[in-house]
């Protein structure tokens, strides 16, 4: 019996008194809360729910409490029900109960902690988004992980989801990136606002390459081939860095097209003859105040040239006429006015301002003996994707960016991350799926087939408790999909690991027989909580993109 489970049998059996106590049972709330206590000794499952309700329903919380479990305890399943405090309920399960969790994970393997909540959900998820003007910075890295992460995520709840790459060719960086190729390429000092690092080399010189009287053409086809082909082979080189990061997208999207299509234009023009925009000093202004923003923004400057906002506000209603129903975007730290203007522009529009979630993600800090440091000598004094990776390897460098709230900073310690040893929370993850696997390999010294296994005799303290984390997963699945936030999953798999380590390493809990003992129903059913252990570790490894290796 699942939390999700025994939540639905709450509900029912509260109803069922609820009625024969003459109350309404539309008191009770439509999901019933179920939790794991802090302290064993309190059962293996709490509740509340008499606490929520009783007040309405004209009854005592305790009086409520005592009545629910008078009823649960005469449920099958249900090896006692107590009442605590005010009226807490704890619930303790039968044995044979618990074991229907480890066969439920084995029947439904790699879709257990999936749904379908989100079913009908057509998602844009847009992150990384990187300009082409440079590799991969920390942050964006960091979107490259987390945005992955959560597409998995919500693909798991049923979503229709499109992970989608926005790039920004267009515009004065891309100008001042052409530039920089230009000078590099000429012998002319870089310019003052222009890109510096040993990438910028890398790439002039492959246009030159390609292009021998590339540095002596006129100027503005100079600049053009420039602009052209270094955005090309930089984009590429962003591309192959995410692949290598186990990052890849479903769109690439061009903000050039949006302007060479005409695309902001007719947005711009459609907000103008609804009244959505509206005329002051000469420009063309969108009331984002009314959404969050600190002030108003100009979509077309008194000059009658678009400002930035018209490319996004072009975007968003792109994104709105492919179907998307949900747009989320993932954005860096310095881009806390996005949430009011992207808001605004789908108001403006005539959609919901909740069809917009911008999620913003903090600074990522690379430590090394307690002290920040520098590695990139492609990209200067920034650290890329690709430094991360060489120094941690993908899945440590995912793993590690993903283990906390995206809108916290978090400092990352390359020492930790390359540990060989428990304390680094990757391999102690990865080490719990390899123990597994070793055990169900040398399983196979064993007649097993012949025996059937006994969950009721899994009484153990070490062994429910692994059973009921293993029940926790479809929540945890459904709740980081909810929050926007993948780290749940990430904390999960660290707690199942804390708890299956501990199993497997105590002498009483032995799956396997060892010397003439006989192989007893207790070692089969085990054996099965094994399997629906590593069942657990790679499902959750595989949301988050990282390896569950067999052998460590």
């Amino acid at each position: 019996m699942t939390p999700v489970d025994l939540a639905d049998l709450l509900r029912a059996t509260a109803a069922k008194v609820l009625v024969e106590r003459g109350s309404d049972p539309a008191v009770l709330p439509d999901e019933v809360t179920v939790e794991r206590p802090r302290n064993p000794e309190h059962g293996d499952y709490a509740t509340n729910v008499a606490m929520r309700v009783a007040k309405k329903a004209g009854m005592n919380p305790r009086e409520l409490a005592g009545l629910l479990a008078e009823a649960l305890s005469a449920t099958d399943g249900i090896d006692t029900a107590e009442v605590a405090g005010p009226g807490f309920l704890n619930i303790r399960l039968a044995a044979a109960a618990q074991g229907a969790i480890i066969e439920k994970v084995l029947a439904a393997g790699e879709r257990y902690g999936t749904a379908d909540t989100l079913a009908g959900a057509k998602i844009n998820l847009e992150f990384v988004s990187a300009n082409p003007t440079g590799p991969v910075h920390l942050g964006g890295t960091r979107w490259a992980a987390v945005g992955d992460a959560l597409g998995r995520i919500l693909i798991a709840q049923g979503a229709e989801v499109t992970r989608e790459y926005y790039f920004n060719d267009h515009g004065a960086q891309i100008d001042r990136f052409a530039n920089s190729l230009v000078a590099k390429a000429t012998g002319a000092p870089t310019p003052d606002d222009g890109y510096a690092g040993a990438y910028i080399t890398e790439i002039a010189d492959t246009i030159v390459a390609a292009n021998p009287g590339a540095p002596e053409l006129p100027e503005t086809e100079r600049h053009e081939l420039f602009r052209r082909e270094g955005v090309e082979l930089m984009f590429a080189q962003i591309k192959a860095s995410l692949h290598e990061f186990g990052t890849d997208f479903d769109v690439y999207f061009n903000e050039s097209a949006l302007f060479e299509s005409g695309e902001v234009e007719r947005a711009v023009a459609t907000l103008k003859s609804s009244g959505k925009l509206y005329e002051k000093d000469g420009a063309w202004w969108i009331a984002s105040t009314e959404y969050g923003d600190d002030k108003d923004r100009v979509v077309i400057k008194s000059d009658g040239n678009s400002a930035y906002i018209a490319g996004d506000i072009a975007y968003f209603h792109n994104k709105r006429s492919r179907g998307f129903n949900l747009c989320i975007y993932m954005l860096g730290a310095d881009h806390h006015g996005y949430i009011g203007r992207l808001k605004a522009a789908a108001a403006a529009f005539g959609d919901d301002p909740a069809t917009v979630e911008v999620l913003i993600g903090q600074m990522v800090n690379l430590v090394k003996d307690g002290v920040a440091v520098r590695m990139s000598k492609r990209a200067g004094t920034i650290v890329t994707l690709d430094d991360l990776v060489d120094a941690i390897g993908v899945d440590a460098a995912r793993y590690s960016l993903m283990r906390s709230s995206a809108n916290s900073s978090i400092d990352i310690d390359l020492d930790l991350w390359t540990k060989q040893e428990s304390v680094n929370p990757i391999y102690y993850v990865q080490y719990a799926h390899a123990r597994t696997c070793r055990i169900i390999e040398n399983s196979d010294s064993f007649d097993f087939a012949s025996v059937t296994p006994d969950f009721a005799a899994m009484t153990a303290d070490r062994e429910g408790e692994l059973i009921r984390t293993l029940g926790e997963f479809p929540r945890i699945v459904a709740t980081a999909a909810e929050t926007r936030e993948p780290h749940r999953v990430v904390r999960y798999l660290e707690e199942l690991a804390g708890v299956y380590h501990p199993f497997q390493s105590d002498n009483e809990m032995r799956v396997l027989p060892q010397g003439d003992e006989p192989l007893t129903p207790r070692h089969a059913a085990r054996l099965e909580l094994v399997k629906a252990t590593r069942q657990v570790l790679r499902n959750g490894l595989a949301l988050l993109g990282v390896s569950a290796p067999e052998r460590m």
